[in-house]
């Protein structure tokens, strides 16, 4: 696989050709190549040096899916599959010569291995037992003892109330119309009732040694909520596990015949660790979001969520780290450069970038003309550190890591700051502190129910304070949340005539107020206003609203009073907010 010029158009380049750490290989918008990260393999399946991409095709369009094995940018074989492909994994089934890889592909609920690309062995689930109830009910139906109509009902009834689901031909009967129900019982009626699950994820795991060519199990997990590890030559059920929830993505580490740890990502949002004795989960890691992906990186595991961020986790559940994302995470998968002992995780994102990190430091930025779908990284062609990519408008993007590239961390340093290694001088301890520390070890349980009394005393007076205000109507803020109020009042002016300025604002975001009322409160016999009642415009939010009015004072022998401001809601008679205003005496300056 030759790698394009810098000047050739093969796709989008991190910066320049000479700055970025890949080459372009090859760039085609045009491959119409849909998958997952989960359907993408690389492997030498001939055993002749000359690794090729396996993909398992979705076929969009309502076209058929399809497995696709690419020899450079071309296809070299394509046959069709009757589901569509959940995972796609190589493996070694044995240790005789030749020794190439089989490629096995989960699609429904079976397993098709293939060796020099030719079909080996079909794996099919294990059926699962039938609903009683729903057997019956097909033997009556078979007697002609009861109508299609009273099955229908008596199947929903069942669907609705069963913990064990219904197979796949009472739920397709409980779709049909009222006239093709007949027809379709005639048909089905002498059949066994199946109940078959189906794959949703599929991983390997050596089987006792830790090299990279060992014979390695097929490991599945189903819709039933089962962990499955197949024997690699017999193709039987090794071992069964549990599982709360239906797994989605799965992580193993370790041999089956030694030790292993299995993490599975579900559909719950948690993610379940199992050892390998272990029939239920052993460690629950829950998270705040749905998983989108799960890599293990050395001995931590890197999980994609829905909430845009990267967490890290160690096996027994303890969060490490957490990375926030700029869009949306699309898939995820590992970069292993074994020349240089490198691990990192990728991270496709929906605007079109993929993000190389290593722990919570980030180490390169690819930018592809499309956003990522499917992310696979390893020997393709001669070529060891190759990076395919299919884009969610079918596109296929090859890039090649260059051989004097290396990753730097962006953005500082690993590990901890440099002022944490620093000494404290922290002083000598005293006789005064060593005596304070035994007298707060011994009356501890009394020092914490004084704290708490005093404290619940706090609590309550200022609940009580705070009805109290309510109920006189003393705070300048409206205290409901439908009528968001702010009310700021100011005297100017130096006597017998004030000027009184109401500072009026809407505080909501976006509503508008209109039919409130002003009410100004005070003593007739020592001061007289032009208006002590009127009616306020439309109050838009955010604005600050100026009403002023003149206040004469009548006394004429340095007497002051307070004036009350009320505003009200038309109709109603409790006011929204209040506000005391302490008219200044005539003789001296006007306060606010």
């Amino acid at each position: 696989m030759a790698a394009a010029s810098p000047d050739s158009d093969c796709g989008p380049a991190e910066s320049s050709e000479a700055n970025s750490k890949w080459l372009d290989a090859h760039y085609d918008p045009m491959a119409n190549i849909h998958t997952f990260s989960s359907c993408l393999a690389l492997a030498d399946l001939h055993g002749d040096g000359e690794y090729k991409l396996v993909v398992g095709d979705l076929g969009p369009r309502e076209q058929q899916p399809r497995l696709k094995v690419l020899k450079g940018p071309m296809v070299l074989t394509e046959s069709p599959l009757p589901a569509l492909p959940a995972a796609a994994v190589t493996f070694l089934m044995g240790q005789h010569e030749p020794r190439t890889p089989a490629l096995a592909l989960a699609s429904g609920p079976c397993v098709y291995v293939y060796k020099n690309l030719r079909p080996y062995f079909k794996f099919s689930l294990p059926p699962l037992p039938a609903n009683p109830l729903e057997q019956d009910l097909w033997n009556q139906s078979k007697e002609d003892r009861i109508d299609p109509p009273t099955l229908k009902e008596m199947l929903e009834g069942i669907r609705e109330k069963a913990e064990v689901p219904l197979s796949v031909q009472s739920l397709r009967f409980l779709q049909l119309e009222p006239s093709e129900m007949e027809a379709f019982v005639s048909q089905h009626k002498s059949k066994v009732i199946k109940r078959q699950t189906v794959i949703t994820t599929m991983a390997t795991l050596k089987k006792n040694l830790a090299d990279e060519g060992a014979v390695s199990c097929l490991v599945l997990g189903t819709e039933s909520k089962e962990i499955l590890v197949l024997d690699p030559e017999a193709f039987t059920v090794l071992t069964k596990m549990n599982l709360p929830s239906i797994p989605a993505f799965l992580d193993i580490t370790g041999q089956f015949d030694v030790e292993f740890l299995l993490a599975a990502a579900c559909r719950d949002g948690n993610i379940y660790v199992l050892s390998k004795d272990s029939k239920r989960p052993k460690y629950c890691i829950e998270l705040s979001a749905q998983p989108v992906g799960l890599v293990r990186v050395h001995k931590i595991l890197v999980v994609g969520s829905t909430q845009d961020s990267l967490h890290g986790f160690t096996h027994k559940g303890k969060k490490l780290w957490t990375v926030p994302m700029p869009a949306a995470i699309l898939t995820m998968n590992l970069l292993e450069q074994r020349s240089r002992g490198l691990q990192a995780v990728m991270v496709g994102l929906s605007n079109g970038e993929v993000r190389v990190y290593r722990d919570k430091a980030l180490l390169n930025i690819i930018r592809a003309p499309d956003a990522v779908t499917s992310l696979c990284f390893g020997r393709y062609g001669r070529e060891d550190n190759t990076l395919v990519m299919t884009t969610k408008g079918g596109g296929l993007l090859i890039k090649i890591l260059k051989r004097t590239a290396v990753f730097v961390e962006a953005g500082g340093d690993a590990g901890p700051p440099p002022a944490q290694s620093l000494k404290l001088s922290v002083p000598r301890k005293t006789r005064l502190y060593v005596d304070q520390t035994l007298r707060e070890r011994e009356s501890a349980t009394a020092m914490h129910r004084t704290f708490q009394t005093d404290l619940y005393l706090l609590r309550l007076r200022t609940a009580r304070a705070y009805v109290q205000a309510l109920e006189s109507s003393l705070s300048p803020v409206s205290a409901t949340a439908r009528e968001p109020l702010k009310l700021h009042a100011v005297v100017q002016g130096l006597g017998p005539t004030f000027k009184l300025t109401l500072h009026l604002q809407n505080t909501s975001a976006a509503r508008p107020i209109v039919g409130l009322l002003v009410c100004f409160v005070y003593s007739e016999a020592l001061y007289a206003l032009p208006r002590a009642f009127f009616k306020l415009p439309l109050l838009v939010p955010g604005l600050l609203y100026p009403v002023e009015t003149l206040v004469e004072g009548l006394s004429d022998k340095g007497v002051s009073d307070i004036i009350k401001v009320l505003v009200l809601r038309e109709g109603q008679g409790a006011p929204l907010l209040s506000a005391h205003i302490n008219m200044p005496v005539s003789e001296g300056l006007a306060s606010t």
